[in-house]
């Protein structure tokens, strides 16, 4: 069984730096492509940024690029979410997930089977 497990939400001020964890288990890690999506409120599920399972190839939204930086982690099947520069309009739900063996680093919802339950972010003007 299949299990995505996010860490290091919190509240922080506009302009701090937070990094977001993420560890999966029950999945050969390194063939799968990850990515991170958020929820805000009164707007739907949104593509953050992923990457593909060597670590090689990674996408980002372009509301973050430049300031999120995507990274398989040094802990054993953990990819980590760097977020600098941060703004109220990044507060959400930040939901980690693995898409499928082989996958690249994929910026659609639909591509992605196995989902975790999201962490809070809230950053304060």
């Amino acid at each position: 069984q299949v299990h995505v497990v996010e860490s290091g939400g919190g509240l922080v001020q506009a302009g701090d730096s937070l990094k977001l964890s993420c560890a999966a288990s029950g999945l050969i890690f390194n063939l799968y492509g990850m990515g991170w999506f958020r929820l805000a409120p009164g707007k739907t599920r949104e593509f953050v940024a992923s990457i593909s399972g060597s670590g090689v190839r990674t996408a980002y939204a372009e509301s973050v690029k430049g300031r999120f930086t995507i990274s398989r982690g040094s802990a054993e099947n953990s990819v980590n979410l760097q977020m600098t520069g941060l703004t109220p309009e990044d507060t959400a739900v930040y939901f980690c997930a693995a898409s499928k063996p082989f996958a690249g680093a994929r910026i659609q919802e639909s591509e992605y089977d196995y989902w975790g339950q999201g962490t809070q972010v809230t950053v304060s003007s």
